[in-house]
């Protein structure tokens, strides 16, 4: 199982580049970082953890772009994997969001995979033109159009939400860039990510990681997939660290705050001492 460090990034606090440093010295093997473009000051959307419109941190509302934070931290280190938790690709341009993120792939060695959410935040979505009941389709053709930039010389993409002829468009990734869901598993997600994705990451609220991961694996059967999805547990339980990877849990992301050098620092010692790293 690898092991990656989760920050929540905003304007204060601790630089992704330095954190991203720190954690590869520290022998941790990813970074991941967040998003939101903005949140609306009037709203109904609930959030998930708080069950009403009342946030439970005001980093939501000062959070960084991600693929620059990422950018910085590829330009200071050699090996750490470069990820997110969560992106929302839905509220992009997929055409400029295929460049950017072709780009920082590209400039990183190959480093990076999107760890996508489908979007919890209704009128956030709304203020980028995407209706939230379809958000997920919206996600599934953003991705397909820019695969196709990513993986044809002469791409072209044709679908209800974004169409385009053939362009041309480079740089092309190192390779092929994985997309994980960060969402609950209902099976509705299990079964999306099954037929779209390359695997799932838990969120937070998520007590059942275990159970999830062996409903994943069956529905990727099902679906014919070949090999076994990509599948991080964020914010781990660290006494079921062996479950975990039994159940086939690739990856632990460990959350170290989103304030000071000094707590990231700390917490990052703790949990590298506690699994030998």
């Amino acid at each position: 199982m690898k092991h990656g460090v989760v920050i929540f990034t905003s304007d204060r606090g601790i630089m992704p580049a330095q954190l991203a440093v720190a954690a590869e010295e520290r022998g941790f093997d990813a970074i991941y970082v967040p998003e939101h473009t903005h949140i609306p000051v009037e709203r109904d959307a609930p959030h998930p953890g708080t069950g009403d419109a009342s946030l439970p941190d005001d980093r939501y509302m000062r959070t960084l772009d991600p693929w620059i934070a990422l950018a910085t931290a590829a330009a200071v280190t050699e090996t750490i994997h470069l990820s997110t938790a969560v992106a929302l690709p839905v509220q992009h341009d997929p055409i400029a969001l295929a460049k950017t993120i072709a780009t920082l792939d590209h400039l990183s060695g190959g480093r990076v995979s999107i760890c996508a959410g489908f979007g919890w935040n209704a009128d956030e979505l709304t203020n980028h033109n995407v209706p939230f009941k379809r958000r997920r389709t919206v996600l599934r053709e953003y991705v397909e159009a820019m695969r196709a930039l990513w993986t044809q010389d002469e791409a072209s993409y044709d679908g209800e939400f974004i169409s385009f002829g053939p362009s041309w468009a480079w740089p092309k990734p190192k390779g092929h860039i994985p997309l994980i869901i960060g969402a609950e598993a209902g099976p509705k997600t299990i079964e999306w990510i099954a037929a779209n994705a390359d695997g799932w990451m838990s969120t937070p609220r998520t007590d059942d990681v275990v159970a999830r991961a062996g409903e994943l694996n069956q529905a990727w059967q099902a679906a014919g997939r070949s090999g076994l999805p990509i599948i991080r547990a964020l914010a781990p339980n660290p006494d079921l660290i062996d479950e975990y990877e039994a159940a086939g849990v690739t990856d632990a992301a460990w959350g170290v705050g989103g304030g000071s050098e000094e707590e990231a620092f700390r917490i990052m010692d703790e949990v590298a001492e506690r699994l030998n790293l």
